[in-house]
């Protein structure tokens, strides 16, 4: 298993190849927190929030990623592909943080549904 501190490492290893412009008013950065997160919709215990982008007028703009949810869910995982899920999460969140800086809501819409989705097969 690959300790937080490990994460850390490959997690800024991530965000330092990334372009500067994307860190524009993102002004809060990138956030490593020990915890799992569990969404509240999730029927078995199944459904891990991986990372969140929040944007609010008290703490500003900033990126979540949760060891504990990639932990669990990817644990098993070797190095690299647990380095590749963290970056796709990374850049999921950095999405959500550009098209909020554009007025623009798809990726939140496809999240969305991606929910309306798994609460359909469990009959809401």
């Amino acid at each position: 298993m690959i300790e937080i501190d490990e994460v850390e490492i490959m997690l800024n290893e991530i965000a330092s190849e990334l372009p500067q412009e994307l860190y524009k008013e993102l002004n809060g950065g990138i956030v490593l927190l020990p915890q799992a997160k569990l969404n509240p919709l999730s029927r078995n215990k199944d459904l891990y929030v991986m990372g969140e982008y929040h944007s609010n007028r008290s703490m500003g703009r900033y990126i979540v990623i949760y060891y504990g949810s990639f932990k669990h869910l990817y644990g098993n995982l070797g190095r690299n592909a647990f380095k590749k899920k963290l970056a796709q999460t990374l850049k999921h969140e950095f999405t959500h943080h550009l098209e909020s800086l554009a007025g623009e809501r798809k990726l939140e819409k496809e999240d969305r549904k991606f929910l309306e989705d798994y609460l359909r097969r469990f009959g809401r």
